[in-house]
């Protein structure tokens, strides 16, 4: 993916709110299937994920992506950006 269009996800990525959110429970199934249909619905998705150390949190977002062949943009904190064109 180019730099452009990283830059304007994260852009548009500021006025979203999460739609996916990861909680004590950690990393489920109902949590993959869940970021499935919000990237099928919005290309475009902000993840939320509480309570974990930095890198459980990353564990937790590349498995996101590999699981649903979507791709890692940006994170701030807690929040994290993912996207997957429509027709993939």
């Amino acid at each position: 993916m180019d730099k452009e269009l990283k830059l304007k996800l994260k852009k548009l990525a500021q006025q979203l709110k999460p739609v996916v959110i990861i909680g004590q429970k950690g990393l489920t199934e109902a949590v993959i299937n869940e970021a499935d249909v919000a990237l099928k619905a919005h290309e475009c998705i902000k993840i939320k994920i509480s309570g974990w150390e930095k890198q459980d949190k990353t564990t937790m977002i590349n498995a996101i992506c590999q699981q649903n062949k979507a791709e890692f943009i940006h994170s701030v904190g807690n929040m994290f950006i993912v996207f997957r064109k429509k027709d993939a």
